[in-house]
């Protein structure tokens, strides 16, 4: 056992030995600052001093990146000058008159707290201008990205942003034992042992790359939340964290369990509507505030999954986030309520979120937010939109998405989710008619929402590289440049991250881009295409298990529930024969969702059971086709590797290598996807895999035999 512990502590001080070494070596740990490309010629000249008249620590912040940065950038050292003048940058807030002259009051005042202006004025005068200093901030970030991202390098700036979500927040699974659930690069940055007498360098690290791509809140917990956190000794430690990220714009959230006031406060019960417990709460919060004073609030998983909640007490989950939001709303607190929720009914586990939250729209108070999953399930390589989203009008919604690849082959695999996160995005409701997207409809636009919030679930770990791949790290960013901007572009969010990352050689971005691009509609394929869903090994959710059957488990965790493969055809029938979860949608989904001619192809089995020899558009029947998507992800993967190998003179060395030997995973693992469910599913078919195909290389009793050794996993 001391031999174990003994092991444990001494990767510990490896694992931060080469973190802190990391700027030195291209190992990843630099993230999106690690490539900063001199800028050599251009109508941009190099500022020749900066003016910045407020000093706060934010402020403080500002100066040494733009410092940094443009010594970085140009090469040379910039000057401080203590007035305006001209050629110069010039940064700070709208109190400051000499700057603010230069702005009309009606632009100014709808910047809110955290937009800014970037604009060259007369003598060549680039201002960078805010409400706040933490405005300012984001604005420094933006012109050091331009800068590194724009080849024309533009003579003047005239830029305006203004977020498209009040709240840009960060969900950690980590666990107060330092595991961290669904996490694949490692133990928990958080080292809540040392806390609060040891801080660790990383902590200002992530809160600077969160406040470069704008995010501004973290949940620092997991969702399967412990009473513990909310322990005085864990709220000391919560503290240094919160004074840590506060220069930098970040609030620090807390997910909290259910039960706490029973089992920290010994009360008899954690019931919703009794009053000793709504005072628990109270004077909980009271105690939060007294040490953090911008804490964010709570997020909760209530009656999911076993974990207690309101319904535990005949109460509904407006009770519970209702009591939750009295208790911190004279402190400027938020509740946010996640609509994960299922059970054992029976009853198709697609319909039962919008079942459960429908009848409560409108009950819920102003500062409960509703945290939806983008889709009806889990986190599917391809899921339809959450009817949610569309169903309720007078009740504040934040999507979920998840960063973390729980369900696309880990760290292993190299998947670029700005395109699933665009998709879902832009997916239309129809909820007011046409071009009402999950974006419109979440971002303030249709609905006087007083809060407006988005949230991912982190990536992040104790590897070097930060996200186990290299490649992760692009989830990590396009997460927080679309909670900024919804609008951007998924493939400018690639290359973006790739100029900053590796490389401004144009051939290096086009090709990656277009293989960052492609990478996720290549997971589908070789995992689960045509909208079938859930086909991955029992509890871990690593690698394909399509016949996986449990004694006694129940029934919508196994991937038959869901795939529903017999001798007839394949699919889940979610049509108005079937479950009819086709009904939760607004037309014109429901039609065309309702009828397999209409479906679109990529969500075909996700809402209809089809015979093998159904034939599709392209003329292939069923089984064909399956096998052709199948087969076509592998070729997807075997492409990627052909073109980083090319890529070869163009990336250092030490994250060529390990790229390399992730796509080399990658590619086994798709043949392992591709083989294991296409071999299961003829045994229901009896088809033959077309000869053209590259034929199975194992053999299904073979591949049922396979036992998950992941050790990353946890």
């Amino acid at each position: 056992m001391r031999t174990k512990y003994f092991l444990i502590i001494f990767l510990y001080f490896i694992t931060l030995t080469q973190w802190a070494s990391g700027q030195d070596r291209l190992d990843g740990s630099g993230l999106w600052f690690t490539h900063m490309e001199t800028i050599e010629s251009g109508p941009l000249a190099c500022p020749s001093f900066i003016y910045m008249p407020q000093s706060t620590p934010t402020f403080s912040i500002i100066h040494k990146e733009l410092k940094s940065g443009l010594n970085k950038l140009y090469n040379q050292e910039v000057k401080d000058e203590s007035q305006l003048d001209s050629n110069g940058l010039c940064v700070g807030t709208s109190s400051q008159k000499d700057l603010s002259t230069y702005f009309k009051n009606e632009e100014l005042s709808v910047l809110g707290n955290d937009g800014y202006i970037i604009r060259t004025v007369g003598n060549n005068v680039t201002i960078i201008i805010a409400n706040t200093d933490l405005g300012a901030l984001y604005g420094t970030y933006h012109y050091l990205r331009c800068l590194q991202t724009d080849n024309t390098h533009k003579a003047n700036f005239d830029i305006v942003e203004i977020p498209s979500y009040q709240r840009r927040i960060l969900n950690h699974w980590d666990n107060l034992d330092g595991t961290v659930e669904r996490g694949y690069a490692g133990h928990s940055i958080w080292q809540w042992e040392d806390l609060p007498e040891k801080i660790s360098p990383r902590y200002v690290e992530y809160a600077k790359a969160n406040a470069s791509i704008g995010i501004n809140g973290t949940v620092l917990n997991n969702v399967n939340a412990k009473p513990d956190i909310l322990k005085l000794e864990y709220l000391e430690k919560v503290k240094v964290l919160a004074n840590t990220f506060r220069p930098y714009g970040i609030k620090v959230y807390l997910s909290i369990n259910f039960s706490s006031p029973s089992a920290l406060g010994g009360l008899e019960n954690s019931d919703p509507l009794k009053e000793e417990v709504q005072n628990w709460w109270k004077e909980k919060a009271n105690e939060i505030y007294s040490l953090i004073p911008d804490f964010g609030g709570f997020l909760v998983k209530a009656n999911s999954e076993g974990l207690p909640g309101p319904q535990d007490f005949g109460r509904t989950h407006a009770d519970g986030a209702n009591m939750l939001a009295d208790a911190l709303k004279p402190h400027g607190g938020i509740v946010m309520w996640r609509a994960f929720v299922y059970n054992s009914s029976g009853n198709d586990r697609a319909k039962q979120a919008y079942d459960e939250f429908k009848p409560l729209d409108g009950k819920f108070r102003k500062n409960v937010i509703l945290q939806v999953k983008n889709g009806p399930v889990d986190f599917q390589p391809r899921e339809p939109f959450s009817p949610l989203f569309g169903a309720l009008h007078q009740t504040t919604l934040m999507p979920e998405l998840q960063i973390t690849q729980e369900y696309l082959g880990f760290s292993d695999h190299l998947v670029y989710l700005g395109t699933l996160f665009k998709e879902f995005l832009n997916s239309d409701t129809y909820t007011n008619g046409r071009n009402s997207t999950v974006s419109i409809i979440t971002d303030g636009s249709v609905y006087d929402d007083s809060i407006t919030a988005i949230a991912g679930v982190a990536n992040i770990g104790l590897d070097s590289n930060w996200c186990g791949h290299h490649f992760a790290q692009a989830n990590w960013y396009a997460f927080g440049r679309l909670a900024w901007n919804h609008q951007l572009s998924a493939r400018k969010i690639a290359t973006e991250w790739l100029m900053q990352t590796f490389s401004h050689d144009p051939d290096f971005l086009n090709q990656m881009s277009g293989v960052m691009m492609e990478s996720r509609e290549a997971v589908v394929n070789y995992m689960t295409p045509l909208g079938l869903h859930h086909l991955m090994g029992w509890g871990h959710h690593y690698g394909p298990e399509p016949w996986c059957e449990i004694s006694g488990a129940r029934p919508d965790w196994l991937p038959t529930y869901y795939h529903k493969a017999d001798s007839i055809g394949i699919g889940f029938n979610r049509s108005s024969s079937g479950s009819n979860a086709v009904s939760q949608y607004a037309e014109p989904l429901f039609s065309v969702y309702n009828d397999p001619a209409l479906c679109p192809e990529e969500l075909l089995l996700w809402f209809h059971h089809l015979p093998w020899n159904y034939e599709l558009v392209n003329g292939r029947d069923l089984w064909t086709e399956l096998c052709y998507r199948y087969s076509m992800g592998v070729e997807q993967v075997k492409y990627f590797q052909c073109t980083w190998n090319s890529l070869q003179s163009k990336v250092d060395k030490n994250r060529f290598n390990d790229v390399q030997n992730k796509l080399a995973i990658q590619l086994k693992e798709a043949i392992w996807w591709r083989d294991a469910c296409l071999l299961y599913f003829q045994t229901f078919s009896h088809r033959p895999i077309p000869s053209q195909l590259d034929q199975p290389k194992y053999k299904l009793e073979d591949l049922k035999k396979l036992k998950f050794l992941k050790t990353h996993h946890n």
